[in-house]
């Protein structure tokens, strides 16, 4: 009752790296100082999901909130935000001052953790995952650890760690390029050297044989 009723904050850390452990809360009045500004609380939720995951549609912003009703905040902010119609003549609002990089730019490979935010950020979700892919991330638990390929998912991860060599599990979706999969390699090489420092590392596809990479 109260996680639902009292604004919380849940104090790191919960855990280190592998290791579980109980989850502490304060509240948010305690940690911050002050409590919530019911007249400018809106305004500081949409700044600060505008300044991660704009340009967005007023249906973006509230369904990550969790809020309805913000398309007055939106009003009120317009002057300070700068303003886009997409393909679908849709409003979107973002931060004048962030960066928006040409729609052609090739987003680099990345390994995101289970219930990313990026994935459920926004009221239409294809612009990163498709419809057939998220059917196969979600779980009647949550939502798998994912891998992005130009921005895009493109399959899911797994470590399988041992008490010598940990192995990265890769299930793509689809086909990827001799140079896609020599960047999610690289890239996984790196997500090894932090969630196992040390160890033998090896990525592996679940279609094809490990390939060996030096930790």
């Amino acid at each position: 009752m109260v996680r639902n009723l009292t604004p919380l904050i849940q104090l790191p850390p919960r855990a280190v790296w592998g290791i579980g452990g109980a989850t502490r809360y304060a509240t948010a009045a305690d940690w911050v100082g002050a409590g919530p500004d019911a007249e400018t609380d809106g305004e500081r939720i949409v700044l600060r999901y505008l300044a991660a995951f704009g340009p967005a549609s007023i249906s973006d912003v509230q369904t990550w909130a969790g809020r309805t009703r913000l398309r007055p905040v939106l009003d009120t902010l317009r002057p300070r935000l700068a303003v886009f119609r997409d393909e679908h003549g849709v409003e979107l609002f973002d931060l004048p001052e962030a960066p928006r990089p040409d729609a052609d730019t090739y987003a680099p490979v990345r390994f995101l953790p289970e219930y990313d935010n990026l994935l459920a950020s926004h009221a239409d979700r294809t612009r990163v995952i498709s419809e057939e892919a998220r059917k196969r991330v979600m779980t009647s638990n949550g939502m798998r650890a994912t891998l992005l390929v130009d921005g895009e998912v493109a399959g899911t991860w797994k470590l399988h760690p041992g008490r010598d060599s940990t192995v990265l599990e890769i299930d793509p979706f689809r086909p990827l390029t001799a140079v896609q999969r020599a960047e999610v390699e690289a890239e996984g090489g790196r997500l090894l050297e932090f969630a196992a420092p040390g160890a033998t590392h090896h990525v592996r596809d679940r279609d094809t044989p490990a390939s060996r990479l030096t930790g």
